[in-house]
């Protein structure tokens, strides 16, 4: 058999917007532990939803919670569940820098409407638009025929 039949391939979009789903549940969660750690020093008020401190903060929280997992294993929690995972399209693991310029055109991807997540139905290689800004793919993983 030759490598490129053992490559993993390309992850569909329903199991990387799945993914998502489960990712930003857990994210949210995450939201709630870092702004009531905030709370305290608000006098024990809670922040405005137009807070730009507050939205830099979380934007920071998100940043390390993904980052954190694509960097330790290329996988989120969601991920795992969905058995997908974050390759390097360069040699060598996925550095810091790929992790923010993921991170920055992830959020445009999501907010126009999906079109950067739309475009792996387009896409001869199925890459987002992070994808390929960051020089990264998901990929479907085997199932491992020892587990059951």
């Amino acid at each position: 058999m030759s490598d490129a039949s053992n490559a993993p391939k390309p992850a569909g979009l329903f199991k990387r917007l799945a993914a998502l789903l489960y990712d930003s549940l857990l994210l949210l969660a995450l939201w709630f532990i870092a702004t009531a750690i905030l709370l305290p020093l608000n006098g024990g008020e809670a922040f405005g939803p137009n807070n730009p401190l507050l939205t830099t903060y979380l934007l920071f929280i998100s940043f390390f919670f993904y980052g954190w997992f694509w960097r330790h294993g290329g996988q989120t929690l969601g991920m795992r569940a969905w058995r997908l995972q974050l390759h390097n399209l360069r040699p060598g693991p996925i550095s810091w820098w790929q992790v923010l310029l993921r991170f920055m055109v992830a959020l445009p991807s999501g907010l126009l409407f999906g079109l950067g997540y739309l475009w792996i139905l387009v896409d001869r290689k199925h890459l987002s638009w992070h994808d390929r800004y960051s020089e990264t793919t998901v990929v479907q993983l085997q199932k491992n025929p020892d587990s059951r």
